[in-house]
């Protein structure tokens, strides 16, 4: 599953960027994530900012499905505003892709931001899904672009 979304938002594009750079803002603008927090990577039990645990959940009508993913950011290129993160599990065990890049650039008075979230499995595939991402998608936009304009 691909799914392509873009939003344009009255703001600096590195308020923008820094507002989707960083999966633990997520939950803050969309439902779907539940929940994103850092986790720790280092010798020392340091706090890394490139790994996060994820928590997905979606709901559909009476059924609800949630997901754990373990999520590094693999591409951070804060001069160019892109980002990608995709899922990096710590056990030996084989996965379904999970892969999200953003990239934000200046556009007019304030910023765009252009996403891209590819799901290589198929436990969350199929039209209902996609639509209620979908519904996800369109309310997050509403929300970051609040979020981003309180932010400037």
């Amino acid at each position: 599953m691909d799914v392509h979304a873009s939003l344009n938002a009255p703001c600096d594009a590195d308020v923008l960027f820094g507002l989707v750079d960083d999966l633990t803002v997520y939950p803050r603008w969309i439902d779907l994530v539940h929940r994103a927090e850092a986790v720790s990577t280092g010798e020392w039990d340091v706090v890394s900012d490139a790994v996060w645990q994820v928590e997905l959940r979606a709901r559909i009508g009476p059924l609800a499905r949630s997901k754990r993913l373990r999520m590094k950011r693999t591409e951070h290129d804060v001069v160019a505003r892109h980002v990608v993160f995709a899922r990096a599990e710590a056990d030996s065990r084989r996965h379904s892709a999970w892969v999200l890049t953003a990239d934000v650039a200046p556009a007019g008075d304030g910023s765009e931001l252009n996403m891209h979230l590819h799901y290589g499995g198929g436990l969350w595939t199929g039209g209902v899904l996609e639509r209620a991402l979908a519904d996800q998608i369109t309310n997050g936009r509403a929300r970051l672009a609040a979020l981003a304009s309180a932010t400037r």
